[in-house]
C-alpha cells in the first residue's frame, strides 16, 4: 500500500478541526500479519491539537482473516477501552472513505516501547520485573472486564448464546467443517472441550488477543495494549487462557505467564484486581481451548493460500504452527487429566 502523504493531511486536517497539518513521509512498521501499520509525524497548526505528534495509521492487510473487525469497528472497541481507562494509544481518528487512501482506516497515537514476544522474554530488565509486569497486566484485563454486553457503540459484536463456552466449540467445529478440514487432534480436543465447559452467566469484553506480543512495554512500563480487532463479549477467563497459552511463552516454556513469569503471580493478582476468585480449572479449560483456536486460525490462514487463490509466503508458512501446536494440546490435555 502506498500512502498519499497529502490525501492523509487534508483527511488529518478535517478531523481534528486543524488549519493545516503537515506530515512526513510515513514509515511501515514491523509485524502486523493481519494489519498493516504505518508510523509518521506531524505538525498540525491550529485547533485543539496544534503542535507536533507522532501517530500510527492502522489499516488492512491482505492476510487479514474474515473473523476480525474491520477498521472502523476496531476503532470503535479501541475508543470504549480508552474511556474505561484502560492503557491503550489515544484514538485520534477513523477513515472509512476509501477514496482518501484507498482502503478504511484509523489514526491513533504512537506510543513508545517494544512489542516484540521473541525479544521480551528475553530481556534481563523484563525477566527481573516479571512479577510487577503480571501484576500490571492483571489489573489491565481486569479494567477491561469491567465492561459488561450490551454496550451500544459495539452493538456489531454478537453475544453469545448460552455459555461462551460451548459458544467457541461450536464456532471452531463449524470453521473445521466449512474447510473441510480432516483434523483429528483438533476434533478429539474439542470432544475433550465439550465433556465438561465452564459456565459463565453475563458476558464482559475481551480483548481475545491478550498476549506478549499485542502489549507494548517502554523499559519495565506498559506503555500500550494494542491490536483489538478480535474484541468479543464472553467469559473473561478466556483472555487469561490466551495469555496462559504455551505457544505464546515464544519458546521460554517455564515461564508459563506470558513467558515472563509464573502462572499463579498472574492469576492471583488478578483476583485481586477484579475483586472476583477464580476456579483455576476453568482458567486451564479456556487455556486448551486457546490452542484449539489457534490451531485454527492456523489453518483458515493456510487455507486461503492453498486453496483460497491468495499467494502469500506468509500465509503458507502458518501451516507449519499446526504440529506444535497439537503436541501443546497433547501434553496440555495429559497434564489435566493424565488418565
Amino acid at each position: 500500500m502506498e500512502l498519499s502523504t497529502p490525501a492523509l493531511a487534508r483527511w488529518l486536517a478535517a478531523a481534528v478541526a486543524a488549519e493545516h497539518v503537515e506530515i512526513a513521509p510515513p514509515t511501515r512498521l514491523g509485524g502486523g500479519a493481519i494489519q498493516e501499520n504505518w508510523a509518521f509525524d506531524c505538525e498540525v497548526s491550529g485547533g485543539p491539537r496544534h503542535g507536533r505528534h507522532s501517530l500510527v495509521l492502522r489499516t488492512s492487510a491482505r492476510s487479514a482473516l474474515p473473523v476480525s473487525w474491520d477498521r472502523a469497528q476496531e476503532f470503535a472497541v479501541l475508543s470504549v477501552a480508552h474511556r474505561a481507562g484502560v492503557t491503550v494509544p489515544e484514538p485520534w481518528g477513523c477513515c472509512a472513505d476509501p477514496a482518501v487512501l484507498g482502503r478504511p482506516f484509523f489514526v491513533m497515537a504512537r506510543c513508545p516501547g517494544e512489542a516484540r514476544g521473541p525479544k521480551l522474554v528475553r530481556d534481563p530488565g523484563i525477566l527481573a520485573a516479571g512479577g510487577c509486569l503480571l501484576q500490571r497486566l492483571a489489573t489491565e484485563l481486569a479494567r477491561l472486564h469491567r465492561l459488561a454486553a450490551p454496550i451500544a457503540e459495539l452493538a456489531f459484536i454478537p453475544l453469545p448464546q448460552g455459555a461462551p463456552s460451548r459458544a467457541r466449540i461450536d464456532e471452531y467445529r463449524s470453521h473445521l467443517d466449512r474447510m473441510g478440514a480432516t483434523e483429528p487432534t483438533l476434533e478429539w480436543a474439542l470432544s475433550w472441550l465439550a465433556r465438561d465447559p465452564p459456565d459463565w452467566q453475563r458476558p464482559r469484553l475481551l480483548h481475545a488477543d491478550f498476549r506478549i506480543g499485542n502489549i507494548l512495554i517502554d523499559g519495565t512500563e506498559i506503555s500500550a495494549i494494542l491490536d483489538w480487532e478480535f474484541a468479543a463479549f464472553g467469559d473473561p477467563r478466556e483472555d487469561l487462557g490466551w495469555f496462559l497459552c504455551r505457544f505464546w511463552r515464544f519458546g521460554a516454556w517455564q515461564r508459563e505467564a506470558g513467558g515472563i513469569g509464573d502462572r499463579a503471580t498472574f492469576l492471583d493478582a488478578y483476583e485481586v484486581a477484579s475483586g472476583v476468585g477464580l476456579d483455576r480449572s476453568a482458567v486451564a479449560w479456556w487455556e486448551v481451548m486457546a490452542t484449539v483456536r489457534w490451531a485454527v486460525i492456523a489453518l483458515m490462514q493456510a487455507g486461503r493460500h492453498a486453496v483460497g487463490g491468495e499467494a502469500s509466503l506468509e500465509l503458507a508458512l502458518t501451516a507449519h504452527l499446526l504440529p506444535q501446536l497439537e503436541l501443546d494440546l497433547l501434553r496440555r490435555i495429559d497434564e489435566l487429566e493424565p488418565s
